[in-house]
């Protein structure tokens, strides 16, 4: 089996920290954020990934290069000279998608983070005979969204757009199972599978949803990043992954890397992560943070409910919250105290922000 990630996009919601990186690289629990979904699309039976791109390049077949073998899965490249939306991206790989034997594919957002029903999903598709199914997710709030509106069986019947009466409480959840006749379907430009291809597929009925029962969250911006950490944390507790931190200073579900060195009289979690080589000093708070790779914490400072990039530091006695995003190599003295600060790589705080507003 064969999949498409679509990973072309700038992901500018997600700036500072999409500016050293391209958004599927960028750590979420530790590893960057495609990884979590390559995996899942092998432990489904996938043999061979697409990725579609068109931001950093380079930077993406380095990644190809370090996780290739990591993962024992052929990930190939399919690059778009210029951003082709959500269906062009699979007219433009279609021989790579079509095996020429009717084999289903995965279609995924780089940014969803969720159990991955995978198989339920494919064996679902298979046995409706659909062209196309979509992963949907039940949300509280429907007028936000994109509502699915399905019959019992799952059949999708119409899409409504931010519907203003309740006409259902399913969303798209961007995971698709594709039969290769959709790609007849797709021309060859920029185009949305949403809007330009799904209500075509609906109207034959060959369009089906399949509901997703676990946790799920678009992790592409900030806030939802660190919902989507809690949730993805907690559903590592109630598998009972041996891989969460255990011992005294940890509150909640915590993952820290191995690597990782933690000074004495800290308090740590909930809701946490803690990457490679970085240095937690004594008496330091953490809660509903992130902490990427090579950070350096000094002692007794508190960060909460924010995004720690690529080797920064963070001053003795500092205090972080309300959502904080530093990017890579962000140098914060001393006694600082930052609130809601989006603060861009490289750069040296010396001050205190004490009202939200982006560091330039």
């Amino acid at each position: 089996m064969r999949a498409l990630i679509l990973v072309g996009g700038y992901g500018t919601r997600l700036r500072p920290l999409t500016l050293s990186c391209p958004k599927p690289l960028v750590e979420f629990a530790n590893k960057p954020m495609i990884i979590h979904q390559i995996e899942a699309l092998k432990a489904a039976g996938c043999t061979e990934v697409v990725l579609a791109i068109n931001y950093q390049p380079e930077v993406m077949m380095g990644f190809i290069e370090e996780w290739q073998e990591k993962l024992d899965v052929k990930i190939v490249c399919s690059q778009e000279k210029e951003p082709m939306g959500t269906a062009g991206p699979l007219a433009l790989a279609r021989d790579m998608l079509d095996d020429g034997k009717g084999t289903p594919f995965f279609v995924l957002n780089s940014d969803v983070i969720c159990d991955y029903p995978l198989k339920d999903m494919l064996d679902f598709h298979k046995a409706r005979g659909a062209e196309a199914t979509i992963l949907v997710t039940k949300v509280d709030d429907p007028t936000k969204y994109g509502v699915v509106v399905m019959d019992e069986y799952g059949q999708v019947q119409r899409f409504v757009e931010k519907p203003k009466e309740f006409v259902g409480d399913k969303i798209n959840a961007g995971i698709y199972v594709c039969s290769p006749s959709i790609l007849k379907r797709i021309e060859l430009r920029p185009t949305s599978i949403e809007r330009e291809v799904f209500p075509h597929v609906a109207a034959d009925n060959l369009l089906y949803a399949y509901t997703l029962n676990g946790y799920w969250m678009d992790v592409g911006q900030p806030k939802d990043y660190l919902k989507g950490l809690h949730l993805y944390l907690d559903s590592m507790a109630i598998r009972q992954s041996p891989l969460l931190a255990k011992g005294p200073g940890i509150s909640g579900n915590v993952l820290v890397d191995p690597s990782a060195k933690i000074g004495e009289g800290c308090l740590i979690g909930p809701d946490v992560s803690i990457s490679a080589g970085c240095v937690i000093g004594n008496g330091v708070r953490l809660s509903h943070c992130v902490v990427m790779r090579g950070v350096h914490i000094k002692d007794h400072s508190k960060v909460d409910l924010c995004i720690i990039g690529w080797d920064s530091r963070v001053g003795a006695w500092s205090r972080l919250e309300n959502h904080c995003v530093l990017g890579e190599d962000v140098q914060c003295k001393d006694e600082l105290y930052l609130n809601g600060a989006i603060v861009l790589p490289h750069k040296e705080i010396k001050e205190s922000v004490a009202s939200p507003a982006i560091i330039l």
